[in-house]
């Protein structure tokens, strides 16, 4: 009797599993003949959009792997990144409520005329093109002064000095003597004569002053050639002076120069002929105009800067030599360039980096290269084009960690919510497993909540904070 009810059991267990097999092969085969919903070729596209891209390590993002495993950076199993994931494409998204929090504002890249503006500061000097020389053109005695000291001021044709010419004497009264003789032949000595004055440093003048006379004059009244100061005075009353003694060096003051230190790196927005507007603390409210004359070819080793000679009007002498004044130099060379604002670059000093604005709420870091800069404006020579949204400001918060070394890190929910509520916190068990004076090594167990697995991290800084 208890083989019987064994056999029959055994005989149930049969049919049914037949009746199963025979049940899941007529779907089969019912699938096979009947066309796939819409429905159901979404959810085959879903599936098949969750294939991995590719696996990195998440403390390691901008390193790629084509196939799981363990990451060589970590004690830990690389992480899948799937297809739409923030940073998948180097960028972050941020919903519109933390843009707002974060103050983050845009501005459009523009194509314009960039004004070169640059401010340097200069002395007041002479313009050595406007200077006089008054010397001695005999041997004399300096018998009468009119100008006394350094720096007087004098006019054109005003005099300076009388001195007694002793040479002269004998020259004109050989020259008046040819002039008193008689006979056929007193032309040529009258012209020899003549000549012998000029020799002896008369000028036409002078000269004529004697024929019109008739009568020596060994005294010479030297007057001031150009108006001016007297930079220097080398003649005193009762002084013997040579032939070629310098007696009066006069600087015009109808223009100036102003010797600019302009930066060594600023030194290609300067050029002959640029227009310039100085200003001087000694006189407020007065602008002089002028231009750049010349470029010195020497950079000073100390300063590292170029000197710009700036050749400004002067009317009424208001600048003197020794002032200090603020120059501005303006050019506008009318080449059309790519404009962004100042503040939308982030510099690192290796790299010049903006945040572009892409829509859906989502910013991308873009390298760009830099040219000249003024009133708040910075050429793009390279990275932009005209009509692109960057970031002007909170491009720091949007790129905190990520963007300087190019991968942006996600920063908030890319989809608003009815209300943004503050992460879950996630709980796990750790081990401080090895501690020295500057490192040590943690190991935790799985984190359920953020699908981690366990994981030992070597070598973090003593006091770091996870």
């Amino acid at each position: 009797m208890k083989n019987k009810t064994i056999l029959a059991m055994m005989i149930a267990i049969a049919v049914a599993a037949g009746g199963y097999a025979a049940y899941r092969f007529g779907v089969r085969q019912g699938m096979k003949s009947m066309p796939m919903s819409d429905g159901a070729t979404a959810l085959v596209a879903g599936a098949a959009a969750k294939q991995p891209l590719y696996w990195h390590d998440p403390m390691v993002p901008a390193q790629r792997f084509d196939k799981p495993g363990k990451s060589p950076f970590m004690d830990m199993q690389l992480v899948p990144v799937y297809a739409g994931a923030d940073g998948d494409d180097g960028t972050v998204s941020i919903s519109p409520r933390v843009q707002q929090n974060l103050g983050v504002r845009t501005a459009l890249v523009t194509s314009g005329t960039l004004a070169s503006t640059v401010v340097a500061v200069g002395s007041v000097a002479y313009n050595e093109r406007d200077m006089a020389l008054v010397q001695a053109r005999s041997n004399g005695f300096v018998e009468r002064l009119y100008v006394r000291a350094p720096l007087d001021a004098v006019k054109q044709g005003q005099p300076l000095a009388e001195l007694y010419v002793p040479d002269w004497i004998a020259a004109q009264e050989e020259y008046l003597a040819a002039r008193r003789m008689q006979g056929g032949d007193t032309a040529s000595l009258v012209d020899g004569a003549r000549q012998r004055m000029r020799l002896a440093g008369m000028s036409d003048e002078q000269i004529r002053l004697v024929e019109s006379s008739g009568k020596v004059h060994p005294r010479i009244t030297i007057s001031a050639p150009v108006s001016g100061v007297v930079a220097e005075l080398g003649a005193r009353v009762g002084m013997t002076v040579a032939t070629g003694a310098q007696l009066f060096r006069i600087n015009g003051l109808g223009t100036v120069w102003v010797n600019a230190d302009v930066p060594e790196n600023l030194a290609a927005q300067v050029r002959p002929g640029d227009a310039v507007e100085a200003r001087a603390q000694a006189l407020p409210g007065i602008v002089f105009k002028g231009k750049v004359s010349a470029i010195l070819p020497e950079v000073s080793t100390a300063t590292r800067t170029l000197t710009a000679r700036i050749e400004l009007a002067n009317p009424h002498g208001r600048l003197v030599p020794g002032m200090f004044a603020t120059l501005t130099f303006a050019s506008n060379r009318g080449a059309e360039v790519l404009l962004v604002p100042s503040e939308a670059v982030i510099q690192t000093g290796t790299r010049s980096v903006v945040m572009l604005a892409q829509d859906g709420g989502k910013f991308m870091p873009v390298d760009v290269q830099l040219g000249a800069e003024s009133n708040g404006q910075t050429e793009i020579r390279k990275g932009l084009v005209a009509g692109q949204k960057i970031v002007t400001s909170g491009q720091f918060l949007v790129d905190s960690e990520a963007s300087l070394k190019g991968t942006a890190t996600r920063m908030g929910d890319a989809q608003p919510s009815d209300a943004d509520e503050a992460a879950p916190p996630h709980h796990g068990e750790a081990r401080v497993e090895q501690i020295s004076q500057d490192e040590m090594t943690i190991s935790h167990g799985p984190i359920a909540s953020r699908q981690r697995g366990a994981m030992t991290m070597p070598k973090m800084p003593a006091g770091a904070t996870q």
